[in-house]
């Protein structure tokens, strides 16, 4: 009887306000099975007790920051070696921001920072936070600065660096985009949805996104949509592994643009991408620039 593979762990930690939420929601929405705020000395527990599971998940991510107590924190390298100990190969990925971006993303969504509790003001707790954070930014696999991201740009780099396999196969991204926003600068592929019919002009359907049934319906239903979707599928088809067998890119990327990035190219890029696992790619990957 063949042996499970051995889940992927991924520690998700750093700084308060430099992305941490939009970090694990992003690895629930690849498939990752995402726990946040667990206690740090719970972790050997919690990864034993989920791939003892009759049906373990493959992939898992925990947050563990400075909502935890200090002493727990400093005690990270004894945990994440019980955690070796069963047979798991943990990767602590740490996300920083400049001081002066923290402050200003406070102020702009108002949130309390984890320690003011203590009393501190905003500047004292980022400096405080730094402090105590400071053993887990020491032994991290991989440090990531979300300084000049927005929350798009930081939901692109987690699914193309931990949702599309480990460099040894090419991927795809499949993307979606409005043109009025600019095209995305890494795409090997663009195509450009605006001469379809638009969903936007049915006052039913403005509200809605490409993922909603009645978009996918509409948009079906027009002919010129299908014979868009039957070409652009031929020459993916007939290019795609081409490109495969002749790149060292671990992921390809495929974008859809229309006017708003809402309707037309979200239905395609889903689309495509069920089109391209079908074909028997395995790491296949979707992102909706406008929308995620």
């Amino acid at each position: 009887m063949n042996s499970l593979p051995t889940p992927t762990l991924v520690i998700v930690s750093g700084m308060s306000g430099a992305g941490k939420s939009v970090a694990l929601n992003t690895f629930e929405d690849i498939g990752y099975y995402c726990v946040d705020n667990l206690p740090a000395e719970l972790l050997p527990q919690f990864v034993q007790s989920v791939t003892a599971a009759e049906a373990p998940p493959d992939k898992l991510a925990v947050g563990i920051d400075v909502r935890n107590t200090h002493s727990d924190l400093k005690r990270i390298p004894e945990w994440l070696s019980a955690v070796g100990a069963l047979g798991l190969d943990p990767k602590l990925v740490y996300f920083e921001a400049h001081d002066a971006v923290l402050l200003q993303r406070y102020a702009d969504t108002r949130r309390r920072h984890p320690l003011s509790r203590l009393g501190l003001g905003l500047a004292d707790a980022i400096s405080l936070e730094r402090q105590v954070l400071k053993p887990l930014r020491q032994i991290a696999d991989e440090q990531i600065d979300t300084s000049t991201m927005n929350v798009h740009q930081l939901r692109r780099h987690v699914i193309t660096e931990f949702g599309l396999g480990s460099g040894t196969t090419v991927s795809l991204l499949f993307e979606s985009f409005a043109y009025r926003h600019g095209v995305p600068n890494d795409a090997d592929f663009v195509f450009d949805a605006r001469c379809l019919p638009n969903p936007h002009w049915d006052a039913s359907l403005r509200p809605l996104a490409g993922r909603d049934a009645a978009v996918r319906d509409y948009l079906d239903a027009q002919p010129d949509v299908a014979r868009f979707v039957e070409q652009i599928s031929q020459l993916l088809d007939t290019w795609l592994p081409r490109l495969h067998s002749d790149s060292t890119r671990s992921y390809i990327t495929v974008a859809f643009g229309c006017t708003g990035g809402r309707h037309r190219s979200v239905y395609l890029a889903e689309r495509l991408a069920a089109h391209a696992r079908g074909q028997g790619w395995d790491e296949v990957a979707v992102h909706h620039r406008e929308l995620d």
